[in-house]
């Protein structure tokens, strides 16, 4: 018998649709990175610190190559690599952010377009601060059914529902630049949406979009953020439940698939730098669709992410 080298023998760890597990990001143009992290406020729906390895579980359904849009192998030609998760407790938000953060930054000092498997939204914050550090005057856009920009508490001031206000307070983005997008549906608390507009962010409800049209609200979406460095944070709630129930915060009402996928296609031209696909909670799933889905976000962010590079180096 002859004996098997390593590779034969040994089948390498799960990573998103088979890119190479590496935390080396020299060289790399994006890498996952998996935060298993979430609050655990929630009365009874918990489960999204299991998204990052649903997400990659539902991956391999993805082919490689996108026909009509980008007949090649973007994976391999941007250089994509799977960093792993990071090491942290949920619900201990003090000592998991920074780690979070850390993580985030090493990948992107060297050059990588870190995109975050979430968790909760909570994690969005940690990665906006690391990627604040690298890109000045960073936006962000934010695809979601909350705004996530409520109110401190001072005693508990890390929930899924404050990311962006504490973005804003610490003047890691620029607000006025910076949009809510797909909110709709009921809060927590009265005047959310005017505390939001407060902070200085820009909101698109979802009955806005729909009485807009998609043209209109991505013109004044590309007028205002122009040719700065984007964060693009795509809650999966912002999708109907009907096609993906296993989230933390369900709201009926939101896009259909077909829907939120031209959504992030027609951002095409944005200098995304950074990103997250947050809220999947696979204990509240159906056969892992809204994992799968979530995998579908994650490859067309990797698009866009490919698309501003190689027009950065036309």
């Amino acid at each position: 018998m002859t004996t098997p080298n390593d590779r034969a023998l040994f089948r390498p760890p799960l990573t998103f649709m088979g890119v190479p597990a590496s935390t080396d990001a020299t060289g790399a143009g994006a890498a996952i990175l998996g935060c298993p992290f979430d609050c655990g406020t929630h009365p009874f729906r918990i489960g999204s610190r299991q998204g990052p390895q649903a997400i990659r579980e539902q991956s391999p359904l993805l082919q490689r190559y996108q026909s009509e849009l980008a007949d090649q192998d973007i994976l391999a030609d941007l250089g994509v690599i799977d960093a792993g998760d990071v090491n942290v407790v949920p619900s201990r938000a003090e000592e998991a952010f920074p780690l979070i953060e850390e993580a985030a930054y090493r990948l992107g000092s060297a050059g990588a377009a870190t995109v975050g498997f979430g968790g909760d939204g909570s994690i969005s914050l940690p990665l906006v601060r690391a990627a604040a550090r690298i890109h000045p005057d960073l936006v962000v856009l934010h695809i979601d059914s909350h705004t996530d920009a409520y109110p401190v508490d001072p005693v508990h001031r890390y929930d899924p529902a404050t990311q962006f206000t504490h973005a804003a307070l610490e003047q890691r983005v620029r607000p006025s630049a910076s949009f809510h997008v797909g909110v709709r549906g009921n809060a927590m608390r009265q005047g959310v949406y005017d505390y939001a507009r407060d902070l200085g962010y820009n909101l698109v409800t979802m009955r806005d979009f729909q009485r807009r049209g998609a043209e209109d609200v991505l013109g004044e979406i590309r007028t205002a953020i122009g040719s700065r460095p984007v964060y693009l944070s795509f809650d999966m709630d912002v999708f109907d439940p009907s096609c993906a129930p296993g989230v933390c915060t369900p709201s009926w009402g939101g896009f259909t698939a077909r829907e939120g996928l031209e959504l992030l296609r027609a951002l095409a031209g944005l200098s995304i730098v950074a990103a997250d696909v947050n809220t999947v909670s696979p204990p509240h799933d159906v056969n892992g669709m809204t994992a799968f889905l979530a995998a579908a976000v994650t490859f067309e962010i990797l698009l866009l992410v490919w698309r501003a590079r190689r027009d950065e180096a036309d």
